[in-house]
């Protein structure tokens, strides 16, 4: 699985569909060793993370009619080791006012994953059995204390350490408020234009904002581009 977009939408809810392996995936001794050590040099920061089992992207097939993949569980550990995430997926959901602001929170010092750093919406592992796209309505609930009005699924990405992302996107009904749980230690809402948010905003955020921003208010067509991935 080559690092890049794999497949893009807009896809609505129910064209999103989801296949779970019953093997688990094994990695290698020296993995598990790592993952270990990852999971203890969180807890000695302070850190509650625990690790258990999630899922890992072992397969997709995309086109026109929308998006199927297939899941395998894996350690949710083994996503903090090294420069290879071995396909762990994670789901981000980008959150929008009804006037189109960006919802932003800067991640807590004792998270696993962009601690102290900005980041758009909600994200987080996709649990074993779950259906990806209600684990982005879950964790938008779980970290914002809201449900959208409207979610869209807007692509498929693998990042260059080979962690897998579904990316959705909601808008909330207008004066829809939100309220952030302790994985946050602020928020804001960013402009609509990314061209104009402040400098804290991450280079990546914007061109993922760029990626989303032109086909959110769209209704859902099916996906643009068509692919089958390789099974890893």
């Amino acid at each position: 699985m080559e690092p890049g977009i794999l497949a893009r939408g807009p896809w609505a809810a129910d064209q999103v569909a989801t296949r779970w392996r019953e093997d688990r995936y094994e990695p290698a001794p020296d993995l598990a060793e790592q993952a270990d050590a990852a999971i203890a040099a969180l807890h000695d920061r302070g850190s509650p993370s625990h690790d258990g089992w999630a899922a890992r992207l072992a397969g997709f097939e995309a086109g026109a009619e929308g998006l199927t993949v297939e899941l395998q569980p894996l350690r949710w550990a083994l996503r903090l080791v090294g420069s290879d995430a071995l396909g762990s997926l994670s789901v981000l959901c980008a959150v929008r006012a009804a006037d189109g602001r960006w919802l932003a929170g800067r991640r807590a010092a004792w998270v696993a994953s962009w601690a102290g750093r900005w980041a758009l919406g909600a994200g987080g592992a996709v649990e074993v059995g779950e259906d990806p796209v209600r684990a982005l309505a879950r964790e938008l609930e779980e970290e914002w204390s809201v449900v959208p009005e409207r979610l869209t699924v807007e692509a498929l990405v693998c990042l260059p350490n080979r962690m897998t992302m579904l990316i959705g996107q909601a808008w909330l009904a207008e004066g829809a408020e939100v309220a952030r749980d302790p994985e946050h230690d602020a928020h804001a809402w960013w402009p609509e234009d990314p061209l104009a948010w402040p400098g804290e905003a991450h280079e990546e955020l914007r061109r993922m904002a760029v990626l989303l921003d032109g086909r959110s208010r769209e209704a859902p067509a099916g996906g643009e581009a068509s692919g089958r991935g390789g099974r890893r």
